[in-house]
C-alpha cells in the first residue's frame, strides 16, 4: 500500500534505524529543541491516564503508515529503555471511518495479550506482504491465519471494550491535533510530529521537562 489512508505525508523521511539516545533525568528543564519547529506546547493540555508522578508518553500510529512501520523498531527499543515512571502507550489513528477496523484490531489484540506476537505481524501484512486489511472480515481471516481462534478473536474484536477504546483513541489524536503519523504526545502538554528518531530525542527531553517543571 503505497499510501496510508486518510492521513497527510510528512516530508521526513527516516535513513536507518539507529536508536534515539535518552537524555539523563538530571537534565536542564530547559529544552535543547526549538519550540514550533520539533514540538508544540498544547495550549489547553490533555487529561491523562497515568497516576499523579507518572509522565504519559503516547505515540499516534496507523497501521497503513509506512513511515510508522519504519519508526517502529526504533519506537518499541526506546519504550523498553524508559524507567517505571514513564508510562508509554500507543494509540492508533483513524483519518476517516475506513481505519476504525483497524483501532479495534489493535485493542483485540491488546485485550487477547497478543501485541508482542502479532503487532509488528499486522505492519508486515499491510506493507510487505501487500495484504488489504481495512474490511472486518480480512482482519478476522487474517486474525485466524496467525492461529488465533475464530470465535475468540471475533468476540474481542467486535466488542464494547475494543469500540470504546477506538473511540477514546479518536478523541486523543483530535485532542492532541493530530495530523500525520508516527507522532508523539507527552503528558498531556506537548505533541512532537514526525520527525524519525529524532522525535525520541525531542520525547526524551519533554519527559525531562514535565517532571522539573
Amino acid at each position: 500500500m503505497s499510501q496510508p489512508l486518510g492521513r497527510r505525508t510528512f516530508a521526513a523521511q527516516f535513513a536507518g534505524l539507529a536508536a534515539g539516545v535518552a537524555l539523563p533525568w538530571a537534565a536542564s528543564a530547559q529544552s535543547r529543541f526549538e519550540e514550533g519547529v520539533n514540538y508544540t506546547r498544547l495550549p489547553n493540555g490533555v487529561a491523562v491516564d497515568s497516576a499523579p508522578g507518572q509522565v504519559e508518553v503516547l505515540e499516534f500510529f496507523a497501521y497503513t503508515c509506512i513511515h510508522c512501520f519504519r519508526f517502529e523498531p526504533d519506537f518499541e527499543a526506546w519504550a523498553k529503555r524508559q524507567p517505571s515512571g514513564v508510562v508509554v502507550k500507543r494509540v492508533p489513528v483513524a483519518f476517516n471511518t475506513a481505519m476504525e477496523p483497524l483501532q479495534r484490531l489493535y485493542y483485540a489484540l491488546e485485550s487477547l495479550n497478543l501485541l508482542s506476537a502479532l503487532h509488528l505481524k499486522v505492519f508486515t501484512a499491510i506493507h510487505v506482504e501487500k495484504q488489504r486489511l481495512l474490511s472486518p472480515q480480512s482482519i478476522v481471516d487474517w486474525a485466524v491465519k496467525q492461529g488465533v481462534d475464530r470465535k475468540t478473536f471475533e468476540m474481542a474484536f467486535n466488542g464494547f471494550t475494543a469500540s470504546g477504546k477506538a473511540k477514546r483513541a479518536s478523541q486523543l489524536s483530535i485532542a492532541y491535533g493530530v495530523e500525520g503519523t508516527p507522532a508523539l504526545g507527552v503528558a498531556g502538554r506537548f505533541y512532537i510530529p514526525g520527525q524519525g528518531p529524532k522525535s525520541l530525542d525531542v520525547a526524551d527531553d519533554l519527559i525531562v521537562r514535565s517532571r522539573t517543571v
